[in-house]
């Protein structure tokens, strides 16, 4: 396999060397036992020296070093083109993102002052190549059960969290062929370099590379509160835990929703068809391009169609977990991007964590039994006022107490959105041999409650959810009528 190998400059790092790693093998990418075996592996340089220097992480960017890698991935059918050339034409188009993106070939430094900081030094991004001629698309990628616990094992860095970007790499990649042919391209990236819109904009951006295109680079400028004085302080140099039981059993599905069935459910909340009677679906389809008013008086509000798919999965899950006293508080959260939402406005391809948190609370059994416009509302409200003022507000509240994310659900009665259906994981994702089949993800960041979005591969604005639930709760879910009523089959 082809190795692009200039050296790299040494890596500047200000911490503890005895830092805990967990599932160290896996993450040092040792060969796997089991149905995944990594036949070669490789460090890829960029091909042109970077001349960014340092890019300190922001006040979005800081929270996240207590987060897993994000880990993602595309499976497509069998390739035309054979093994060798496909893995040769990959490394060198990603030697040549890696000049494009060089924040991902760099490693992490804390400064004498505290400060974190992506040092843009080439140090280089793992390349792996494996092979699990046991497994195939078929069984990977199962019509409606449980995803397949062998998708796991797709993925290298697997336990990374991403303050071990100071002694890690901050990006891994590997292609998996299957027995049958397919295979299955997985990139794992340091959550507190990327949010999910920088992680797409740099796939996309290889694949272009690999098809022969000529991609913009990113913005690099840090003008995403880049200005703020506020630091993240480890004592001792230790970094951050995990803040959910990383080992707590859950059952992950993907459950699939066709346009029309989102467009029944935006038009149940709205006030205008369901499908159990009455309403004009015909005439909601064709007014769908007519943009979302947006009113003040709650009675007029119109609900958007993945605010209103969200209500359905945050009415029916809170609904299955039948332990849940209806005194309780339940939350939403959902992570927004706030490079549109902040005045003046961020470059769309910021290269960076631009994102937020937004949680929306309510009492329980109004959740369970109150209408699903009631749900809906609320959680458009909480979408609609986190304007300019609601981030700045956000920000300034961090840096009074500098924090990681506490990502988890601590009391078993909370629900977290990530991801996006509008981020282009098959459109722009063509590597050269065809449009990716299917997107799936790791174990990272996963709870009992995590939830990402996905667009549907039909596209025209279908949605696939992957849901990780306890296993009673997704038992229960599975048994309840309205909401199966919506999935596609």
């Amino acid at each position: 396999m082809a190795t692009v190998s200039r050296p790299a400059s040494p890596v500047v790092i200000a911490i503890s060397p005895n830092s805990t790693l967990p599932s160290l093998s896996m993450v040092a990418g040792a060969a796997e036992t089991g149905p995944v075996n990594v036949v070669s592996k490789s460090t890829v340089f960029p091909d042109r020296a970077s001349v960014l220097g340092e890019l300190r992480l922001s006040v979005s960017d800081l929270p996240m070093l207590s987060c897993h890698y994000i880990q993602k991935g595309l499976f497509f059918t069998a390739p035309s083109m054979p093994i060798p050339a496909l893995c040769s034409l990959l490394v060198s188009s990603l030697a040549r993102a890696l000049s494009l993106f060089p924040a991902l070939a760099g490693r992490l430094s804390t400064l004498p002052d505290g400060r974190i900081v992506v040092v843009c030094n080439d140090a280089g991004a793992d390349f792996a190549y494996a092979s699990a001629p046991s497994l195939s698309l078929s069984n990977l990628l199962p019509s409606f059960s449980d995803v397949p616990t062998a998708v796991k094992a797709l993925f290298p860095l697997d336990g990374a969290v991403s303050f071990h970007g100071h002694f890690l790499p901050l990006a891994a990649f590997q292609l998996t062929e299957l027995g049958d042919g397919a295979v299955f391209l997985g990139a794992v990236v340091n959550h507190a370099v990327v949010d999910g819109t920088s992680f797409w904009n740099f796939f996309n951006a290889w694949a272009e590379l690999c098809r022969g295109g000529d991609p913009a680079p990113p913005d690099f400028r840090r003008n995403y509160f880049g200005e703020s004085k506020a630091v993240l302080r480890f004592p001792g140099g230790h970094g951050p835990e995990v803040t959910f039981p990383v080992d707590a059993p859950i059952r992950e599905r993907i459950f699939r929703f066709s346009r029309e069935a989102i467009l029944e459910i935006k038009s149940r909340v709205n006030g205008r068809v369901n499908r159990h009677g009455g309403g004009n679906l015909t005439a909601e389809i064709l007014t769908k391009q007519v943009h979302d008013r947006k009113m003040a008086d709650g009675e007029s509000e119109e609900i958007s169609s993945f605010q209103s798919l969200c209500a359905l999965v945050w009415r029916s899950v809170t609904r299955a977990r039948k332990r849940l006293s209806p005194e309780a508080t339940t939350t939403f959260r959902m992570a927004v991007n706030c490079r549109r939402r902040v005045s003046p406005p961020v470059a769309a391809n910021y290269f960076g964590n631009a994102i937020q948190s937004i949680p929306t609370r309510a009492v329980v059994g109004e959740v369970v039994e109150r209408d699903l416009r009631w749900v809906a509302v609320l959680l458009h409200r909480g979408v609609a006022a986190h304007t300019n003022e609601a981030v700045l507000h956000g920000v300034k509240e961090w840096e009074a107490a500098p924090r990681c994310f506490p990502l988890g659900n601590p009391d078993g009665a909370g629900l977290t959105m990530g991801s996006s259906h509008r981020f282009p994981m098959y459109q722009g994702n063509d590597f050269g041999w065809g449009t990716p089949a299917a997107v799936r993800s790791g174990r990272a960041n996963k709870f009992d409650g995590k939830m990402s979005a996905f667009p549907g591969r039909k596209g025209g604005g279908s949605v696939d959810l992957e849901v990780c639930l306890a296993p009673e709760t997704m038992a229960a879910l599975l048994g309840d009528e309205e909401f199966i009523n919506y999935v596609d089959f």
